[in-house]
């Protein structure tokens, strides 16, 4: 799946010259936690999100540092700090430098872009710079919820062992020389030895993914300190 897939769109979006308060207004009647702030030409220019608006002046929720925090702060610092609790334009306020991805961009990807920037939603901006939709977290999980079980027959036992071994040989994770598989009447049974218990329940994932397994019984050994 892409971004495309699972985006929200169209975008409830405000232009640079919107207010603060119009803003906070925005948020709370359309139940959103972000919204896009587009230029004149309709073009991506920043975003606004709740985060943005915590701490403010005009609510006593502003910014206050201890004496000796006061001194080790940079004067760079405390000035956007006063301009993020003072400003009353959206465009003083917005995170300008975004986080973007194209419409065919996979999933994995935009998963990805969210863990590695500590974010919780991503534009979603075509090749001329049009913001055609977003994307957050939610609609992720929105995806995962609507997955299908996929149908497939159950596969006699030779089939089972071999399905389980070539996937197990794809994986970084698995010493697959160091396994072997024995499948009766659909149940696995598995010898050999592991390094990790983390590694065991990769194997079992690995197993209960197939169709046709109908138990597991797991013999694996930990290697021991010395080696095997």
């Amino acid at each position: 799946m892409n971004a495309q897939d699972v985006m929200v769109s169209p975008v409830v979006t405000v232009g640079e010259n919107a207010t603060v308060q119009e803003v906070a207004k925005l948020l709370i009647g359309q139940r959103i936690s972000a919204v896009p702030v587009v230029d004149a030409a309709g073009k991506l220019a920043g975003i606004v999100t709740e985060s943005d608006l915590m701490r403010r002046a005009e609510i006593g929720t502003e910014r206050h540092y201890s004496w000796w925090l006061w001194m080790l702060a940079d004067a760079r610092t405390l000035a956007a700090d006063y301009v993020k609790s003072h400003a009353n334009s959206v465009k003083d306020v917005m995170t300008s430098n975004v986080k973007t991805v194209a419409p065919d961009t996979p999933l994995h990807e935009v998963a990805e872009l969210f863990e590695k920037n500590h974010i919780k939603r991503v534009p979603v901006v075509n090749k001329n710079g049009e913001l055609v939709g977003i994307v957050s977290r939610a609609n992720i999980i929105q995806a995962v919820a609507s997955v299908r079980p996929r149908l497939e027959v159950s596969l006699p036992d030779v089939a089972i062992r071999t399905r389980l071994l070539d996937e197990l040989k794809k994986q970084p994770w698995a010493h697959a020389h160091k396994l072997n598989v024995t499948v009766t009447d659909g149940v696995v049974e598995l010898w050999g030895f592991i390094e990790t218990e983390q590694e065991r329940q990769a194997i079992k994932v690995a197993v209960e993914s197939i169709p046709g397994v109908t138990g597991i019984t797991d013999h694996l050994m930990r290697t021991p300190a010395f080696g095997y």
